[in-house]
């Protein structure tokens, strides 16, 4: 079961890395910066207690004596995953050689491989004892996918499921890889996939000039088919509600909103868009997700309850250079800003936000 705390656990880790992942170049500093956290607020386990943690993890394989891996989670003095770290740049199979090898060793089932940002989660489904050459899990810490969070909780050390992540590991696998090759060809489509395209909706043959006229027709197709979605979304969620003279007209953004997106001259950022997740995580804990709307002005970023302006749960005050502000508003609509430093700090108001959205859920079923 996904909690609202590990949820709000995984949004403030996700941010850490964003405003930091310029600045950690090496692997030791990638260890620190992101692995080590993502070991211990997300999965649950003391980095610092051997008995759960064993860093520098050595299991001497064939002729190959003291090759060690990074991290070793255990439980009741078992390897249960083996975490590999690199630096934050690309990760390639080809990093995985060591995990490989002491996979077939130890008596693991689950081995990650990461840069701190990307996490690939692989298992042996495909042969005993042998690490698979394909993940069955890709998270991505800077574009979290939601419905990889219920798997990634099975892993966590409160809940530990290994028959659970097993048995789910080979959908996972396939629907993942589905998604990124689908993912990749609408960025930059193959000759066989504007082939299959072509020759679908072509009546006449596939020569070398209808290759070159579709070359440039499926690009533009499957991005105007993106667009269409993202508007469909958008229209779902304009919404034109009743507001009084004090409140700052804004146009309606669903859940979904696409960073940077212009509407009518706003422009919303990653930044807004960050710290509306983590205001939405926050008032989980109260009322169902798909109540939490997010709507942008050019004075300020708000967020609503029931997509209402008479229903403010927060404001985001972000516009401005040098500060930047959370605005929380009493039973009176008089508005009070916080200011913060970073997005993380918007958890210090955890509380009042919390505070906030019952006294909204309780008036509007009273």
């Amino acid at each position: 079961m996904v909690t609202v705390e590990f949820e709000e656990r995984l949004t403030a880790l996700a941010t850490r890395i964003k405003t930091q992942r310029a600045s950690v170049k090496t692997e030791e500093a990638t260890k620190n910066a992101f692995v080590m956290p993502f070991i211990s607020t997300i999965l649950g386990y003391d980095v610092f207690n051997p008995l759960e943690v064993v860093p520098e993890f050595i299991a001497d394989v064939g002729m190959k004596k003291g090759e060690k891996v990074d991290y070793a989670i255990m439980r009741d003095g078992v390897v249960q995953i083996l975490i590999e770290c690199k630096s934050t740049g690309p990760l390639r199979i080809e990093n995985a050689s060591q995990l490989y090898r002491y996979f077939a060793v130890t008596r693991a089932r689950i081995a990650v491989l990461t840069n701190g940002v990307i996490y690939q989660f692989f298992t042996d489904l495909d042969a005993p004892n042998m690490m698979d050459n394909r993940p069955f899990l890709v998270l991505d810490m800077e574009s979290i996918d939601e419905s990889l969070i219920p798997e990634l909780v099975k892993m966590s050390k409160e809940v530990f499921d290994l028959d659970s992540i097993i048995s789910a590991a080979e959908e996972l696998k396939y629907v993942g890889a589905i998604k990124r090759l689908i993912a990749a060809q609408f960025k930059e489509p193959e000759d066989e996939w504007i082939r299959l395209l072509a020759t679908r909706v072509y009546e006449g043959s596939y020569t070398q000039k209808v290759k070159e006229q579709f070359k440039k027709l499926v690009p533009r197709a499957t991005a105007q088919f993106l667009n269409d979605q993202v508007n469909e979304r958008l229209k779902t969620a304009l919404v034109s509600p009743p507001f009084s003279s004090d409140d700052a007209p804004v146009e309606a953004m669903g859940s979904g909103a696409i960073a940077h997106e212009q509407l009518g001259g706003i422009v919303t950022t990653q930044e807004e868009l960050d710290g509306f997740n983590i205001v939405k995580a926050i008032a989980c804990s109260e009322v169902k997700p798909e109540r939490i709307i997010a709507r942008d002005s050019q004075s300020y970023f708000g967020i609503l309850l029931d997509d209402n302006n008479r229903k403010t749960i927060a404001r985001l005050h972000f516009n401005q250079k040098k500060q930047k502000y959370l605005g929380l508003l009493d039973e009176d609509k008089v508005e009070t800003r916080h200011a913060i430093a970073t997005l993380d700090d918007i958890y210090q108001y955890a509380e009042a936000i919390r505070t906030t959205v019952k006294h909204l859920r309780d008036s509007t079923s009273a």
